[in-house]
């Protein structure tokens, strides 16, 4: 099949590549020409686990091709994928600028039937703006399908190659076949596509990303009253996550949520809920709990050394908000860092991957490891943000030689409490 993807961040790169990789003729479309000639030269803008490999593979075999010309891609698709932006607003709503003005060009460019397909998360509602956005100019017959992405960053391509559900909000039948003809190699293991109106699948989208916020925030109170009455999370999330109502996933308690999905998304929905006179209140919570989680560390630290941080230099390892990424967009990492050089701290990084976005966001006021034993001579503590799997186990003769002080601040839990202990580090984490 002819696709044409427009929007070439996370997630519209993610889905072209991977529906070239099926064997599909993709098109890419980005206003950017600095980027798409980067990436009609092979070069991958974004880290993503095995993204780098398919990219080239599908480059080499003529499927997988980028343009910043809207009118290649709308004469090229037949399914016309819009995975653009909606920045979080001030008044914490979904930004629908930049798709809305495509559809309103879209509707001025077909020349024959498209299936045009809202991959973005957006609100309910928005693919009946979008049709009408098309509609104002459009002389031909189109569809507007709701086809919400469930990426987890760090695991997208195999998300998108081997997915657990396939969601679908279409009320025409014509388009619907269409996507499932698209999507029927992705599913022979039997996963379900799950065909839907358009607004429950919005919907679903931002159900699901803020279910989730959620029980990582419930995890996050749990483990801060754990400190309160000397219990241990990591029992209690034991305890919990065997009962298969629960299930193991998500209870794992650190220092907050952050990234491009779920801030905005519980946000979005809250906003939207209030658009239409309903209050979210358990997201309301959710928002200023997540928002506190994010700086539990720092009152620890700040007890450590007496209320006095000025001078004091901290390492901290990982950046990103999660493993498996090069994002920053809302890392707790970020957050933490503005408090500790409020307070006079001196601050040496590193992580594996998102070093340079932090560089160009925060120029020379942090100093940058080339690794993760190199960011640890004579600090007074390290802080753990991110739980990269080169973490997991250090070594700890080696972190005593080069520390001055031997204290660690653990926002993700990464260590056992007395093996860290035993090793000879004042060890601080979360719940324990």
């Amino acid at each position: 099949m002819k696709i044409a993807v427009i929007g070439t961040g996370y997630v519209g790169l993610v889905t072209g590549t991977c529906l070239a990789e099926t064997g599909n003729e993709v098109l890419c479309i980005d206003i950017d020409q600095e980027k798409v000639n980067k990436m009609q030269k092979g070069e991958v803008p974004i880290y993503e686990p095995h993204l780098d490999v398919l990219f080239e593979r599908n480059i080499k075999a003529n499927r997988l091709k980028f343009s910043t010309k809207l009118e290649e891609g709308l004469e090229h698709g037949d399914i016309i994928f819009l995975a653009l932006p909606t920045p979080e607003d001030e008044d914490g709503s979904a930004d629908l600028k930049y798709i809305l003005g495509v559809a309103d060009d879209i509707g001025k460019l077909i020349k024959d039937y498209k299936v045009i397909v809202d991959k973005s998360t957006v609100p309910v509602g928005t693919s009946n703006k979008v049709k009408a956005a098309i509609a104002k100019h459009a002389t031909v017959d189109f569809d507007v399908v709701s086809n919400p992405e469930f990426l987890r960053e760090g695991f997208a391509v195999d998300d998108f190659l081997k997915p657990e559900r396939i969601v679908i909000g279409s009320s025409s039948d014509r388009a619907t076949k269409l996507m499932e003809k698209l999507y029927k190699p992705y599913v022979r293991s039997g996963n379900p596509i799950i065909i839907m109106d358009e607004k429950s699948a919005e919907l679903t989208k931002y159900a699901s990303n803020s279910f989730l916020a959620a029980k990582i925030t419930f995890m996050n109170e749990i483990a801060n009253f754990c400190e309160k009455v000397g219990a241990d999370v990591d029992k209690v999330r034991i305890g919990m996550g065997t009962d298969s109502r629960i299930g193991k996933r998500f209870l794992f308690p650190g220092i907050g949520y952050g990234g491009s999905c779920f801030p905005k998304d519980v946000k979005a929905l809250h906003k939207s809920g209030l658009d239409n006179n309903y209050n979210f209140k358990i997201l309301d919570a959710v928002i200023n709990v997540n928002a506190r989680q994010k700086l539990v560390l720092i009152p620890k630290i700040e007890n450590h050394f007496d209320n006095n941080l000025k001078g004091k230099t901290i390492a901290i390892w990982g950046l990103a908000f999660k493993p498996e990424t090069d994002d920053i967009r809302e890392a707790p990492s970020l957050y933490m860092i503005n408090q500790l050089l409020a307070q006079g701290c001196n601050i040496v990084a590193f992580d594996p991957e998102a070093m340079p976005n932090v560089k160009r966001k925060l120029g020379d006021k942090i100093t940058f490891a080339d690794n993760m034993y190199d960011a640890l001579k004579d600090v007074d503590a390290l802080v753990i943000s991110t739980e990269w799997s080169i973490f997991r186990t250090p070594n700890f003769s080696k972190m005593k030689d080069l520390m001055a002080s031997h204290t660690i601040f653990d926002g993700r839990n990464l260590y056992e409490v007395k093996e860290v202990q035993n090793e000879g580090f004042k060890y601080v984490s979360i719940g324990r």
